[in-house]
């Protein structure tokens, strides 16, 4: 199974290469600690869409990826996981700046950890909240 640990540490460190998506979206790492973390994120011209907003999906990826780092710091060497839900709600568009994930761990249960994501532009607008499920891998 993947050492989730080792990754995290070397994430702090500012190493590039560990995860290629984060990498292709200029995400950063601003925080980790037990159950929480934050990322952020341009908003550049190549993410808008038609209207010359952020498109949607990539706000809800920063949000996947930040609730599951927060996740990240509560397994155990023989746990893994994947999403298998997540919900979003827009409650603004963005065009420019910067966004900034926040994720906590609302709960881990024995087969699946939930978890919520506030996403804020960089002037503390709230553009995008998600909610997600994931499903704990266990190592056999």
């Amino acid at each position: 199974m993947f050492n989730y640990d080792v990754y995290l540490e070397k994430l702090k460190t500012g190493q590039k290469g560990l995860n290629p998506f984060l990498d292709f979206l200029e995400v950063t790492l601003d925080e980790l600690k037990d159950g929480y973390a934050r990322f952020r994120m341009p908003v550049r011209p190549e993410y808008l869409q038609g209207a010359k907003t952020m498109q949607g999906g990539l706000i809800v990826a920063l949000a996947d990826e930040t609730i599951a780092h927060a996740m990240m710091t509560q397994l155990s060497p023989e746990e893994g996981l994947t999403t298998i839900e997540l919900k979003s709600n827009f409650l603004a568009g963005v065009s420019s700046g910067e966004l900034i994930a926040a994720a906590t761990v609302f709960k881990k249960g024995q087969s699946l950890v939930i978890g919520d994501c506030l996403v804020t532009g960089d002037k503390g607008k709230n553009i995008c909240r998600v909610s997600a499920t994931f499903l704990l891998l266990k190592k056999k």
